[in-house]
């Protein structure tokens, strides 16, 4: 069954701008896929007409403007986002938020504007950006409106955006030398799980009295919300033990959490305490980044490159019931496949080409099975549509394969015996291989994080981890 009707491929802006106008409510624009994929399978949205703007050039900029504000274009991913030195320097709770999402994959392909737009109270950077006084920049035929991002999101999954409206930009001024800010996720496990509870934190300083306060919290009410009561006990004095105690106590009264199957509204209300006293408690003692890698250190798996190539030209629309074919290459050899263009990737790679290393599993950006590399970059097969894959380069994990050598990591995994059940094992040999092509000698904390997208279901972590090391010796 086909996920969309009609996926059009666009490489202007004002191209994608005119489709919303005409289509309206009918359309969606995808650039990471990475809510709206999932969304689509299980009906929460049901667009029929899908606008992809990931080929428009100089939409995934992060610069500072003439303004004096940080400027998010609608294509910055959250491994951009928290892999730049100006987002780290200057807007560092931004980048931890990001470090935080998802894993290495998903956060190759989710954007920062996807996560704003999917508007959901556990989405991480709505919180951050919220305590940073972000502005959102709407476009659509009728011109553009710039909106308070506070003001943006109205209830869990709903926005201000209208129809034919495209958000084209984000806005924050970059925190000051007397600023500082952190961000806290409570989650089930490292990666891979969206917050029970998050909060973002961001005070301003004179010497070692409070001038100023912002405190945001996610999870713990139907949109993000501010905690002004917390935040005025802060001003006019240092962070001692009474004043944290006291803001701490004051969010948590402000909470109006649910109970859910990932927490109690009693639990939620609990850790608000805590985290809001960890996160005061970090900025007071200077330890802040609490555990963000710098830039020079951080797994991105985009191994030597960034950005892949982009169409130019015309429009390219790929109807679901049409006959256009996508066209493009895997593996090094070039293919055109028709039939695929209501799919997701993983589908055409396994149905349509008979490529079934790639496994799929929850279909939900969850477990890493599905692992391939598009454009030279790690990337989940299940939550990219099939027609992005027109004109760019596809690489499964058969195809690490060169001239009957194997890879060094598949080498590896034999050798150390890293394979269970196997189900998992192309996705992690795919996310091994990009990590050793981005740091050839890794460390441990550098492979766990490369792996940290992809789960094993038989608990094979030890074996694969020293097959990992082991495949990254060979390059000695």
């Amino acid at each position: 069954m086909a996920l969309w009707d009609v996926y059009y491929t666009v490489t202007s802006l004002d191209d994608a701008i005119q489709l919303l106008s005409e289509y309206k409510e009918a359309a969606r624009i995808v650039a990471g896929g990475t809510d709206l994929v999932v969304e689509l399978r299980n009906n929460m949205r049901t667009p029929s007409v899908l606008i992809d703007v990931t080929r428009v050039g100089g939409l995934d900029k992060i610069h500072l403007g003439d303004d004096g504000l940080i400027h998010l274009g609608p294509m910055v991913s959250h491994a951009q986002a928290a892999a730049s030195s100006l987002i780290q320097e200057h807007a560092l709770p931004l980048a931890q938020t990001c470090w935080g999402v998802g894993g290495p994959q998903l956060r190759n392909r989710g954007t920062v504007a996807g996560n704003i737009i999917t508007a959901t109270p556990a989405n991480d950077t709505i919180t951050t950006l919220q305590a940073l006084d972000a502005q959102l920049t709407l476009r659509s035929v009728r011109g553009d409106r710039v909106i308070p991002l506070c003001d943006f999101c109205t209830h869990v999954r709903c926005t201000l955006l209208e129809p034919d409206e495209m958000l084209v930009d984000i806005a924050f001024r970059p925190l000051k030398p007397e600023q500082r800010g952190v961000y806290l996720k409570l989650r089930p496990r490292k990666a891979l799980a969206i917050a029970v509870v998050n909060v973002a934190v961001i005070l301003t300083f004179a010497g070692d009295t409070v001038t100023a306060a912002r405190i945001s919290m996610g999870c713990v009410a139907p949109t993000i919300i501010d905690v002004p009561e917390a935040q005025a006990v802060l001003i006019g004095g240092s962070l001692t033990d009474e004043r944290i105690e006291k803001a701490a106590e004051l969010a948590a009264d402000a909470a109006q959490p649910i109970s859910d199957v990932r927490g109690s509204a009693w639990f939620r209300r609990e850790e608000v305490v805590a985290m809001v006293r960890r996160g005061l408690e970090s900025l007071r003692a200077g330890n802040e980044r609490m555990g963000l890698p710098p830039v020079d250190e951080m797994v991105t798996l985009w191994g030597k490159t960034r950005y892949g190539p982009r169409l130019s030209g015309a429009t390219v629309a790929h109807h679901s019931d049409g006959d256009e074919p996508i066209e493009c290459t895997v593996n090094g050899q070039n293919v055109s496949v028709r039939g695929a263009n209501g799919k997701t990737l993983i589908h055409m790679l396994r149905d349509d080409l008979g490529f079934t290393g790639t496994k799929a599993g929850c279909e939900e950006g969850e477990c890493g099975s599905c692992t391939v590399w598009l454009d030279g970059i790690a990337v989940l097969s299940c939550l990219t549509p099939a027609p992005r894959a027109h004109g760019a380069q596809i690489v499964t994990v058969e195809g690490l394969v060169e001239e009957g050598q194997l890879h060094p990591v598949q080498e590896a995994f034999i050798e150390e015996d890293a394979v269970q059940c196997g189900y998992c094992t192309p996705g992690f040999i795919m996310s091994a291989a990009k990590l050793i092509e981005e740091y050839p000698h890794p460390t441990r904390e550098q492979i766990k994080a490369g792996l940290s997208g992809n789960l094993c279901r038989c608990t094979g972590y030890y074996k694969i981890m020293r097959a990992v090391e082991k495949a990254a010796e060979k390059n000695a």
